[in-house]
């Protein structure tokens, strides 16, 4: 899988069947803690301009490309025949995962962590209608707000009884990604996912925008008409940052930025 920096970002120019494969792959091993993310331009900037955060991603295994911006970044490096068509979108990703697990569950076993128990509930029965032969092994809703300091033997406990190797971890960026990055020595042994709001798309609590925004790269102005005071600032934000970096790492040299 060929790795290519997006302003100091290591993406893989993978597809979705790319990722799959990687993904149950090394969920079989059993061996360590693996960390994969589906990485946007808020991702990506934010990794180049918050140190915490950017040493926070470097513990991660698989950067994926959710958002269609890193895809043209990518392709921008990549050969004719090796070009992308299409992203890898976080909540797909999830959707593709449980699909090609499906009929698996002696040996797969999904855990949710993250939201509402409201949601979580919502996304094990769904997913068990449109997935009869999934492992949701288990699910856990930790307290909102700032954690006490045995929450971590209480999630990691639940993941090890539960035998789960696929754990989808929908805490909120950066949230979710520290609390992987941070961990990831003591985890139990499986595939840690930074997921986002993939499981508010999944339950229905958010829509998500329609196919041919995501296509046009306008998943994010979509976002911010739904939600304009909490998310505004974060895409204008971020985006301009993602601009600012790519351009500048294009036009000057690499010892300059």
């Amino acid at each position: 899988m060929k790795l290519i920096s997006i302003i100091g970002l290591p993406v893989a120019a993978t597809t979705y069947a790319g990722a799959v494969e990687w993904i149950l792959a090394h969920a079989l091993r059993r061996d360590r803690a693996y960390a994969v993310e589906a990485a946007n331009t808020h991702v990506a900037a934010l990794a180049r301009t918050d140190k915490a955060f950017g040493g926070a991603m470097s513990r991660f295994d698989l950067i994926c490309p959710d958002g269609m911006p890193l895809v043209w970044a990518l392709n921008s490096q990549l050969g004719t025949h090796e070009k992308l068509t299409e992203r890898v979108y976080g909540p797909t990703l999830m959707l593709e995962s449980l699909k090609a697990t499906d009929g698996r569950a002696s040996e797969l076993k999904h855990f949710l962590l993250g939201g509402k128990q409201s949601t979580l509930d919502e996304l094990a029965r769904k997913f068990a209608g449109q997935f009869p032969g999934v492992a949701i092994a288990a699910s856990h809703s930790p307290p909102f707000g700032e954690w006490s300091e045995n929450e971590f033997e209480i999630i990691a406990g639940k993941i090890r009884d539960s035998g789960a190797n696929l754990i989808w971890v929908g805490l909120g960026c950066p949230k979710q990604e520290h609390w992987i990055a941070n961990n990831k020595d003591r985890l139990p042994p499986g595939v840690y996912f930074g997921i986002g709001a993939a499981f508010a798309f999944h339950a229905g609590d958010v829509r998500q925008a329609p196919p041919w925004l995501q296509r046009c790269g306008l998943e994010w102005a979509y976002r911010v008409a739904m939600e304009p005071r909490r998310l505004f600032r974060r895409y204008f934000t971020y985006n301009s940052l993602f601009l600012y970096y790519l351009l500048r790492d294009r036009i000057l040299p690499k010892t300059q930025n």
